[in-house]
């Protein structure tokens, strides 16, 4: 069963071993828990709803406190706490286009607004009612997750936007195909959300982000509904499906998803190289990519980042020989992991394998081997989980991204890293910080950080820690030549840090898009451009 107030399954469990633990005191200090609220409390504070009772929709205390909140940290602080603050007055769960349509209808006669809702998984504060004089309609698209058409000579699926990640894959796989899509939220992200958000997968540099995979659809708007057709490419005027990716709910609600998809692959391995120092690893990894050579994906952590993740990975018998065989083979302290992967038939990746070999090995990389990108894969959509026992430990973890041009990632990647690790030291408080560049370019990198820090005295205390914390480090990327966002999306947390990315000319265009899909500002207000 879902947890209702953390991630994912209740009975997935990512133990955090006392080695880990040790590492965090000494890094941190102690840690303490924050008492979480039972559902029942949480339940209890469930005001009525300014709706009645309608078919189309349902009014139930559970179904609104379980759409109140998405997957950020003031999300998540808010339902440990057992207090969303604002929450949906009703819920839907259209099962088709057509239903979407009289839920739009629905919301002009009664001066609704909607929030469309995929997964649940937004990390940024997409989905999160604000307060409203109107009454608030959340829409899940969860019950529109079947795959519709596969056109097998286009190699084109036509999936409904809640599809979360497994569903596509299932019923793709079934017939011999992938997407190749998968962010770390791959467990209960869904199609509709990857599009709106403009998310990226852990294998973009083989399958290419959303924008590459995403080839038409339907969004629904209160104006009627916008059909994007497939085209291979086309000249003829600007792109629309650039008003579809990115919208994030803000000009219509996606109704249906048309995907490119691919054969799958006969074989696919990941292996781990260790890399002598930073300088070193950052110029590789820019090497490979700009060489062009045919990975599915290249991970590299900075040294911190490295040293974290042997910390945590328990089997300190085991580390501790890799460690000394490391050091004997040049790569000691300050020496970082590479993860990267080949996919495709057998002789494409022995050929892919032997460039990436040949060119790390100018680096200094020392190769270990599939050993340590089995446990990559087999771990790739568990990091999520990690904050559930880290919290139980006694502290709070939260991640950032962001993408940069080559010529700046040092800069950018270090300051990004100072602002978070000197925020709190006005309050004798240490963060940890750490950071991986997971999605390379020709031309640059996604940056993503992640910092661990512990929590105040109460709830509210915790948050404004966590406020300090993303402000600095906001701040420190829109002034630095780095986008507010990645992979995230924008959605509320953002918004602040946008019209310095975009500029004025630029929001003036977003709003007046808005404006032209919503005249009444029913589509969720407040969500990547500010009222």
């Amino acid at each position: 069963m879902r947890r209702w107030n953390g991630w994912g399954d209740e009975t997935t469990v990512v133990e955090l071993p006392a080695h880990g633990a040790d590492f965090l005191l000494a890094r941190v200090g102690a840690g303490w828990t924050l008492p979480d609220a039972s559902l029942d409390s949480a339940l209890a504070l469930v005001p009525p709803s300014r709706l009645a009772a309608h078919g189309l929709y349902s009014i139930e205390a559970h179904d609104r406190l379980l759409h109140a909140r998405g997957q950020s940290l003031p999300d998540w602080l808010a339902l440990r706490e057992g207090k969303p603050g604002v929450y949906p007055d009703a819920v839907a769960y259209p099962q088709s286009q057509e239903q979407i349509r009289q839920l739009l209808a629905l919301a002009q006669t009664r001066d609704l607004c909607l929030i469309p809702y995929g997964g649940g998984t937004s990390v940024a504060g997409h989905i999160n009612p604000t307060i409203s004089s109107r009454p608030v309609l959340t829409v899940s698209l969860a019950r529109m997750n079947r795959m519709l058409e596969l056109d097998e000579q286009s190699l084109i699926a036509t999936f409904g936007p809640g599809a979360s990640g497994p569903q596509v894959e299932s019923q793709l796989r079934a017939r011999g195909y992938t997407l190749g899509h998968f962010p770390q939220s791959w467990e209960l992200s869904t199609l509709g959300g990857w599009v709106a958000s403009r998310s990226s997968g852990q294998q973009s540099l083989r399958y290419g982000r959303i924008e590459q995979l995403f080839a038409g659809g339907t969004l629904e708007t209160f104006a009627g509904p916008l059909q994007i057709p497939t085209f291979p490419a086309s000249a003829a005027g600007p792109d629309l499906r650039e008003l579809v990716l990115g919208c994030e709910g803000r000009f219509g609600i996606i109704s249906s998803v048309k995907v490119r998809v691919s054969a799958l692959a006969d074989d696919e391995r990941f292996y781990g190289v260790f890399l002598p120092d930073w300088p070193r690893a950052l110029q590789a990894i820019r090497q490979l990519v700009q060489a062009r050579v045919p990975l599915s994906m290249l991970r590299l952590s900075n040294a911190v980042e490295t040293q974290t993740q042997l910390a945590l990975a328990g089997y300190p018998k085991q580390i501790a020989w890799l460690e000394k065989y490391l050091a004997l083979r040049g790569a000691g302290e300050g020496k970082c992991l590479l993860t990267f992967g080949v996919t495709g038939n057998r002789r494409q990746n022995a050929l892919s394998l032997a460039q990436a070999r040949q060119q790390l090995k100018r680096f200094g990389g020392v190769f270990t081997g599939t050993l340590l990108g089995k446990k990559w894969a087999q771990n790739r959509f568990r990091f999520p989980y990690l904050r559930e026992n880290l919290w139980r430990a006694g502290y709070v973890v939260d991640t950032l991204e962001t993408a940069t041009d080559w010529s700046n990632v040092d800069n950018l990647l270090n300051k990004i890293e100072d602002s978070l690790r000197d925020c709190l030291a006005a309050q004798g408080e240490r963060v940890h910080v750490f950071t991986h560049l997971s999605h390379v370019y020709g031309e640059g990198s996604s940056i993503y950080t992640s910092y661990v820090f512990r929590p105040a005295a109460d709830y509210p205390a915790t948050l404004e820690r966590w406020k300090a914390l993303k402000h600095a480090a906001s701040q420190t990327i829109v002034e630095n030549h780095g986008t507010i966002s990645h992979q995230h999306g924008v959605g509320k947390d953002h918004a602040p840090y946008l019209p310095m990315e975009k500029g004025a000319l630029a929001m003036d265009a977003l709003k007046t898009l808005s404006r032209h899909f919503d005249p009444a500002g029913r589509l969720n207000p407040g969500t990547l451009l500010q009222e």
